[in-house]
């Protein structure tokens, strides 16, 4: 599977494409949905499962340095919940989430999706001007496309970020959900 491909089963997912426009409608700056919301749907689609996996929470980032104020994000997330009251909506500010993660501080979204810490969860979406999904993996799809579960460069090169890696793995146990994950170090 490709980005086109990933890409034509997002704008096909009704529920996806409300969650996107749900969080758009905030009118974030650099906003995006990450994560398990995008890797479950393509190994959802590469594992054939029967019905969607649902993530434990839809993670919507966005990047303002001029407000790093956390309960603001709260308030995101109220309004997320009246859109869509089902969705288990978490709202971070990237802005503010190197301190969080003992990290240097983010330029983007999309450097601190870089600094996930498994490649095949360093995806994310947003909308285009048209509405439009459009995919950003600064890693790539192919860890994702192949069910290959390995660190991030910046979690690989730290061993207390290594350390965190393993446990996430441990915890996470994706390989239960989508038969043929596989874990490298």
């Amino acid at each position: 599977m490709d980005e086109r491909e990933l890409l034509m089963l997002v704008q096909a997912d009704q529920e996806m494409m409300a969650a996107l426009r749900a969080a758009r409608s905030l009118r974030l700056p650099d906003w995006w949905i990450a994560a398990g919301f995008v890797r479950s749907k393509l190994w959802d689609a590469l594992t054939g499962a029967a019905r969607p996996t649902h993530p434990p929470d839809v993670d919507v980032i966005y990047f303002d340095a001029s407000d790093l104020d956390e309960s603001r994000e709260k308030k995101y997330e109220a309004a997320l919940r009246r859109f869509m009251p089902e969705v288990p909506w978490s709202v971070k500010n990237q802005a503010r989430m190197h301190v969080v993660n003992g990290r240097g501080p983010y330029r983007s979204s999309m450097d601190a999706v870089a600094n996930y810490p498994e490649t095949a969860t360093s995806l994310a979406l947003t909308l285009d001007r048209a509405g439009m999904p459009r995919l950003g993996a600064p890693h790539g799809l192919t860890d994702a496309v192949a069910l290959r579960i390995r660190p991030t460069p910046a979690f690989a090169a730290d061993p207390v970020l290594k350390a965190i890696y393993q446990r996430r793995i441990e915890a996470k146990r994706w390989d239960r959900i989508w038969p043929g994950v596989r874990y490298e170090e």
